[in-house]
């Protein structure tokens, strides 16, 4: 078990990634809440050892997407971002990013996964392939047609 200091410490680091996966995938407040709280027991009851920072955030980013999944497999949610999820997000965001993000949260599960970790948190395919378990080849497709299926919803918009 964890030390109440380095629970703290982990959710001054990770709370804000907690948060925005949460919404990411649950697109509901409430549940995002209860998977954020349920995160950092999970991390507060486990005794493994971090290898580093990257491995403890990776550790972080995957319980908090399987218990979004295990939400979601026990309750119906319907695949539509409510504007004021989105206009909670930070206020650093332009408009023009809260409905280009927009259109990311309306991508299908696989790529929309893909696409934010890659664009918004910043992981390389790699990475991605390790914490989704997943082939790195399928990733870059992943990535690939995530990014022609935002194109194509976005052509035009920027003019």
């Amino acid at each position: 078990m964890r030390s109440d200091e380095e629970v703290k410490q982990a959710i001054e680091r990770y709370s804000d990634t907690v948060k925005r996966l949460c919404v990411l995938h649950l697109k509901n407040e409430t549940d995002a809440q209860d998977i954020f709280q349920t995160v950092f027991v999970k991390y507060a009851l486990h005794t493994g050892y971090f290898e580093s920072k990257e491995h403890e955030r990776a550790w972080i980013i995957r319980v908090t997407i399987n218990a979004c999944k295990d939400v979601l497999k026990s309750v119906f949610h319907s695949r539509t971002v409510s504007l004021e999820i989105v206009e909670q997000l930070p206020d650093v965001l332009s408009q023009h990013h809260k409905e280009v993000l927009e259109k990311v949260l309306s991508l299908p599960e696989r790529y929309r996964r893909v696409i934010y970790l890659h664009y918004y948190e910043g992981y390389t395919a790699p990475e991605i392939a390790t914490i989704l378990n997943k082939n790195v080849n399928t990733i870059y497709t992943l990535l690939s047609r995530g990014k022609n299926i935002l194109k194509q919803e976005l052509e035009g918009y920027f003019d």
